[in-house]
């Protein structure tokens, strides 16, 4: 992933947003991350199983039992 400074973020800008590859490019102000600029994908076939393995648990449960009768 390439990274840039914010100040020279600030110069290239639109250049950037034109020809952001799917890596993308890390944003630092004095040498820390602040921001990632990413392209959108708009095709969802790219989404189907991306969060796979990734959440654990009962996803139709919030984790707290209660008593419908109390």
């Amino acid at each position: 992933m390439k990274t840039m400074p914010a100040s020279k973020f600030k110069e290239q800008c639109l250049s950037l947003l034109d020809r952001v590859d799917p890596e993308g490019v890390r944003i630092t102000k004095h040498g820390k991350p602040v921001a990632k600029l990413v392209p959108v994908y708009t095709d969802s076939k790219k989404l189907i199983g991306t969060l796979k393995g990734k959440i654990k648990g009962n996803i139709m449960s919030t984790g707290i039992k209660w008593d419908a009768e109390s």
